[in-house]
């Protein structure tokens, strides 16, 4: 956090962090990129997105205090707008809260909750939000996600209180930001080739997955599904070909039972599958 003095006196420049589903960063970015166009020149806050092909993305939202509640703003509305959108094609009679989650370093999260809970009950009653801190950190970093869920303007005025909060009690020692695993895409053997799942195509898969695969097998002396064949020394499993074809290639999956299988697939992260 930063703070820099404007004409209007101290103007606090914050960064606040937000955790979003695939579904809503499509719904923020919009068409073109058209709508967190628009977010960025009517608040004024740089709102930047992380890349990656991720179930969940990171979503950077930085300004002065102002701008950051004119962003949050926009983004609650845009919400509570998808929110009306689906309700429209579907028989619920009860509308679902808006709900962001946020991300916040776990340092700062004793004091958001305040002693015996009260600062969190006290930012509950007043801006008729429900905020809730979670207990674990987020895998591989010292942050936790807090969800705050309302109405957009019960949103902006929860999020100025959490703002006040971080700017009264900053992060003690060094954060370790939460960075979203990539997705992992399914990679199908099939004639001796292998392929990606993108949508509802099969794309051909780079040659050194395909030559492993084809080493494997060559590697692999069929056996009849029941008996048992040595996988390490000392140890007899029950193998069929197609397994002991993943075994060397280090991953386990569901298989065809009928022998002899001539398709097999494979989750392999994103990263190793790049050429």
């Amino acid at each position: 956090m930063e703070s820099k003095v404007s004409e209007g006196g101290l103007n606090v420049t914050l960064t606040i962090r937000l955790l979003m589903h695939g579904k809503e960063v499509g719904s923020i970015i919009g068409k073109k990129g058209e709508t967190v166009k628009k977010m960025r020149e009517e608040s004024g806050a740089r709102i930047n997105i992380s890349e990656g092909n991720c179930p969940e993305r990171i979503v950077t939202i930085t300004g002065p205090t102002d701008a950051i509640f004119k962003a949050f703003a926009m983004i609650a509305y845009k919400f509570e707008e998808d929110i009306t959108n689906s309700m429209s094609n579907s028989t619920a009679t009860s509308k679902p809260p808006v709900t962001l989650r946020l991300v916040v370093p776990a340092s700062q999260c004793g004091s958001l909750i305040g002693k015996g809970g009260s600062k969190i009950k006290e930012i509950r009653e007043s801006t008729g939000a429900q905020v809730q801190v979670a207990g674990d950190m987020l895998p591989n970093s010292t942050e936790r996600a807090v969800t705050i869920s309302g109405t957009p303007d019960a949103i902006i005025q929860c999020v100025k209180q959490i703002c006040v909060v971080m700017l009264e009690s900053p992060p003690k020692g060094a954060t370790i930001p939460y960075r979203p695993k990539p997705a992992s895409t399914p990679v199908i053997f099939a004639g001796g080739q292998a392929y990606t799942i993108q949508g509802q195509y099969a794309i051909p898969h780079p040659d050194q997955l395909t030559k492993l695969h084809q080493l494997a097998m060559q590697q692999t002396p069929f056996t009849p599904l029941g008996q048992t064949t040595p996988a390490f020394p000392g140890e007899k499993l029950p193998l069929h070909s197609s397994e002991e074809a993943q075994n060397l290639m280090g991953q386990s999956s569901g298989l065809d039972a009928s022998p002899p299988a001539s398709t097999h697939e494979l989750t392999i992260p994103n990263d190793l599958c790049r050429p």
